[in-house]
């Protein structure tokens, strides 16, 4: 997904959150604004709006010396969400269709996002998606691939958001009654907002899942793994029998691949616009 002009200006947002989160010092503040502006100004504009956020952060990382701003906002995340863990796993076995509840749920787990939200309120969101009508839902198609396939590759977003994530696929391997032959999870290969990490994956459990393996995408450092719109991740959907991405920001940078499943709450009216649908519009879009 190109970058919108509107993308320019939230960029410059997120930069001043990521500023006032690091330091309370106004000079230091305004010294990583005019870095962000400068990267702005010098780069080109015709990217993928996460391409771009990530040379902004690693810019805004070179300019406060510090790695992982959002660290303890993660932990809290994570921990928050893994109180509530088995109370969400049992619910989801109560609904008439636990595999589409359990789906609402991981989709519910995205507004643990705080390149957008300060102070996110999963428990509401969780009832909200549950009762919403998805504006655009595939999940028809989504169940019946999912219970033939053997081979699942999935791209987390966000700490917190991974523990809904694993009630998905806690819940799909037993609908299923058999694990995935080949089940690989894709994560951040180093910080950048609140984005999940390898280390995230393994906090919440993740582990645990049988056959499963790890795979990382760029934050914007070399060596974190490609960007989301190169040709390797491509081929990374092509050798799954199916592939789902969480969130607004892997629909961002993915949705020019075919063959994946979005799974996403709709937060900001440049990708509403994309979509056909109004924020805050529940997805469930299979890209053919």
């Amino acid at each position: 997904m190109k970058l919108d002009l509107e993308c320019i200006v939230c960029l410059v947002r997120q930069a001043l959150k990521v500023a006032r989160l690091v330091t309370a010092d106004e000079a230091a503040q305004e010294k990583i604004l005019r870095h962000t502006l400068s990267k702005l100004l010098n780069s080109s504009w015709s990217v993928s709006t996460p391409r771009l956020a990530h040379e902004i952060y690693r810019v805004i990382r070179e300019a406060t010396g510090v790695n992982d701003p959002y660290a303890e906002i993660k932990k809290k995340s994570n921990d928050e969400a893994l109180s509530i863990y088995q109370d969400i796993k049992d619910m989801v076995w109560r609904c008439p269709d636990p595999l589409e509840a359990a789906i609402r749920v991981a989709i519910a787990g995205n507004i643990i996002d705080f390149a957008v939200f300060d102070s996110p309120d999963v428990k509401s969101a969780i009832d909200h998606v549950l009762k919403t009508k998805p504006a655009i839902n595939d999940y028809p198609k989504l169940r019946k691939d999912l219970l033939t396939a053997s081979t699942l590759l999935y791209f987390v977003d966000n700490a917190g958001e991974i523990v809904f994530d694993k009630i998905l696929l806690e819940t799909l391997i037993r609908i299923r009654g058999k694990p995935f032959s080949k089940l690989t999870v894709v994560a951040k290969g180093g910080p950048i907002i609140n984005d999940a990490t390898l280390d995230d994956l393994r906090y919440v459990g993740f582990t645990e899942l049988p056959n499963i393996s790890f795979r990382t995408i760029s934050n914007g450092d070399p060596g974190t793994g490609p960007e989301r719109d190169d040709p390797e991740v491509a081929e990374w959907v092509e050798e799954h029998d199916v592939a789902i991405a969480k969130g607004q920001g892997n629909y961002e940078g993915l949705s020019e691949v075919k063959g994946i499943y979005f799974l996403l709450i709709v937060k900001c009216p440049v990708v509403a616009k994309r979509l056909g649908v109004k924020v805050n519009d529940v997805v469930i879009k299979y890209n053919s």
